[in-house]
C-alpha cells in the first residue's frame, strides 16, 4: 500500500467554497464561547469522507453546543506546494484551533500527519510545544493497536472507540483547556483509555468499546458526491469479527463482535432514502449479520436497493442471495485469502475450496455480474505451490462465472501479508521484496491472458506498512526526518 491519493481531478477543479455548497448535511456554527476543534483526516477529501469513523466524530462533537468542529484534509496541492490546510467550514488555520484531532486508519497515513503539523507552523514533538500551541489528540484502529510510532508526537491517544472515549475526554479537555499544558496532560491521563505519551501510566491503559451499538447509530452525516461512495447512504450494521483470523487487526481492536438491531438499522435507512436511492451496509462479515434476512427484507419492502461490498464464503443461503441481487448488488467481493486448504487452515480462515466455488455458483445464479476476489501473498509458511493453488483456484471460479453468468467479470486484488501488532501473527517475519514480487508477478502472468484483471499492492510500501504498523518511538525520529513522502524520502531518512 503507497500513500493513498484522491482522484487529482476532483481536488483540483472544485474549489472549498464550492465542495462546501455542493455538501448536505455540513455543520457550521459561530465560534463565540466554544471550544473550536479541528477534526482532521490526513489525505484527500475524496478519501477521507469515504471514511464512516470521520462522519460519526463530526456528528458526535457537534452534538456538544459548547463546540465547534471543523473538518480539515490534506489535498494533493497542499502537499506538493506544502501550504498549510485549512477547515473546510471556516477556513481557518489549524493554528486558530484550541484542539487539532486526527483519525487515523491507515498506518502509511502517518507520513502526511508530520507533514501537515509541519507545514501548519506546530512543532512536531509533544514535549515542544506548550499552551500556546493547539492540543494534538489522534485515534484509529492502527493507533489502538500500537500508537508508539507517532507517540512523540501526539499529546494523547484514544484507544478504543470514540462513544466511549469522548465523554471523559471532553469533559477532562473543557475544564483544563485555559490551564497549564502539563496539567492538562495531567487530567488527561485519569481518563479512560486516553493514553499520555509524556505521562507514564501506572497501569496499562484500557481499551474502551461501546456496548450496546443502537444507542449510537453510525452512518453518513454529510452526503457529497465528490466521494468514491458519493451514490450510497452507509449504514454500520455491526462491529467487530468473530472469526480470529491470525492476520487481522479488526477482531482484535474492535471486539467484541456487536450488532445494531434490524430496528435501528431500518429506521437509519428510512432516513437515508430521503437522499439516496442506494444504500450500503457497511460491516467487516455482513452476510454473518444473525438477522440479515429480515433486514433485507425489510429494505425491500421500503423499495431500497443497497450494496453488501463483501461477503464470507461460508453457507450462504439461496433465500438471502436472491433478496441481494433483489436490492441491486451487482458486485461482490469474496476473501479466500489463501489459494490452498493448507495454508487457509494455517491462518484461521475457517473456510473451504467448496465453500468458495460453491458461494461462486450461487452467485453467479442470482445475477452478481462483478466478482472480486481477495487473496494474500508472503504469508506465513507459503510455498510456491500455495500461489499454484491461488491461480488453480481463480480459474475454476472463473469457469463457473463463464458458465452460469454470460458476461459476468473476474478481477483479483492481490496484498502482501503485512504483519499487524495485537494479532496471533505480530511477530512473524515479512517475505522479502524480492519474492513477494516473484510471486505477483507469477500470478500476473498465469491470470492475466485468461481475461483476469489483476490489482496489487506494492510489496516495498507493505514493508514500509509492517514498519509502521509494529514499530516503536524510535520510528517517530525517521518520520521527522523524511523530506519528501516517498520510498526514496524514507529510505534516506532511514539511513540517517
Amino acid at each position: 500500500m503507497s500513500p493513498r491519493r484522491g482522484n487529482r481531478a476532483r481536488g483540483l477543479e472544485i474549489s472549498p467554497r464550492e465542495r462546501l455548497a455542493r455538501e448536505k448535511g455540513a455543520i457550521t456554527k459561530d465560534w463565540g464561547g466554544k471550544l473550536p476543534i479541528a477534526l482532521v483526516s490526513p489525505n484527500s477529501y475524496y478519501i477521507g469522507m469515504s471514511n464512516l469513523g470521520l462522519h460519526a466524530l463530526y456528528s458526535l462533537l457537534n452534538r456538544h453546543g459548547d463546540i465547534v468542529c471543523e473538518r480539515v484534509f490534506w489535498e494533493i496541492d497542499n502537499q506538493e506546494r506544502k501550504a498549510p490546510p485549512v477547515s473546510l467550514e471556516s477556513r481557518r488555520p489549524l493554528s486558530a484551533f484550541r484542539v487539532v484531532a486526527f483519525t487515523i486508519s491507515y498506518e502509511v497515513d502517518y507520513f502526511n500527519v508530520i507533514s501537515i503539523l509541519k507545514a501548519s507552523g506546530i512543532p512536531p514533538f509533544s514535549a515542544d510545544r506548550d499552551e500556546s500551541h493547539p492540543l494534538i489528540i489522534a485515534g484509529g484502529p492502527c493507533l489502538t493497536a500500537n500508537p508508539m510510532p507517532l507517540a512523540p508526537f501526539f499529546d494523547g491517544f484514544g484507544i478504543g472507540e470514540a462513544e466511549k472515549l469522548l465523554p471523559g475526554l471532553l469533559s477532562s479537555v473543557t475544564n483544563h483547556i485555559n490551564a497549564k499544558r502539563e496539567e492538562l496532560l495531567k487530567s488527561l491521563a485519569t481518563v479512560p483509555g486516553i493514553y499520555v505519551p509524556r505521562m507514564l501510566p501506572k497501569t496499562p491503559v484500557t481499551r474502551q468499546w461501546t456496548e450496546n451499538l443502537d444507542d449510537f447509530p453510525v452512518g453518513s452525516v454529510i452526503l457529497t458526491r465528490d466521494t468514491e461512495l458519493g451514490d450510497l447512504y452507509l449504514i454500520e450494521v455491526e462491529r467487530g469479527c468473530p472469526w480470529r483470523c491470525h492476520f487481522c487487526l479488526v477482531s482484535t481492536v474492535f471486539r467484541p463482535m456487536r450488532f445494531r438491531s434490524v430496528d435501528t438499522l431500518l429506521a437509519q435507512a428510512k432516513e437515508g432514502l430521503f437522499h439516496r436511492k442506494r444504500l450500503g451496509l457497511v460491516g467487516p462479515a455482513v452476510s454473518d449479520y444473525p438477522h440479515l434476512e429480515e433486514l433485507l427484507t425489510g429494505l425491500r419492502r421500503m423499495g431500497a436497493q443497497f450494496s453488501m461490498s463483501s461477503m464470507r464464503a461460508r453457507n450462504l443461503p439461496e433465500r438471502i442471495l436472491a433478496e441481494i441481487a433483489g436490492g441491486g448488488t451487482r458486485t461482490i467481493t469474496l476473501a479466500p485469502e489463501a489459494g490452498s486448504e493448507r495454508l487457509r487452515q494455517a491462518i484461521n480462515k475457517g473456510i473451504c475450496e467448496d465453500d468458495i466455488t460453491d458461494a461462486v455458483g450461487k452467485l453467479a445464479r442470482h445475477g452478481i455480474k462483478r466478482l472480486k476476489l481477495y487473496f494474500m501473498v508472503g504469508l506465513p509458511t507459503e510455498t510456491d505451490e500455495d500461489i499454484a493453488a491461488i491461480a488453480r483456484l481463480t480459474l475454476q471460479c472463473k469457469s463457473i462465472l463463464d458458465r452460469q453468468a454470460k458476461g459476468a467479470r473476474l478481477s483479483l486484488n492481490i496484498a502482501p501479508f503485512v504483519p499487524k501488532a495485537g494479532t496471533p501473527f505480530q511477530r512473524l517475519p515479512m517475505a522479502s521484496i524480492g519474492t513477494l514480487k516473484q510471486r505477483i508477478a507469477r500470478l500476473k502472468g498465469s491470470l492475466a491472458p485468461q481475461g483476469i484483471q489483476l490489482k496489487s499492492e506494492s510489496p516495498a510500501w507493505s514493508q514500509v506498512q509492517a514498519v509502521l504498523a509494529r514499530g516503536d518511538t524510535r520510528v517517530a525520529q525517521v518520520l521527522n526526518n523524511i523530506e519528501e513522502n516517498s520510498l526514496a524520502g524514507w529510505r534516506k531518512a532511514v539511513a540517517g
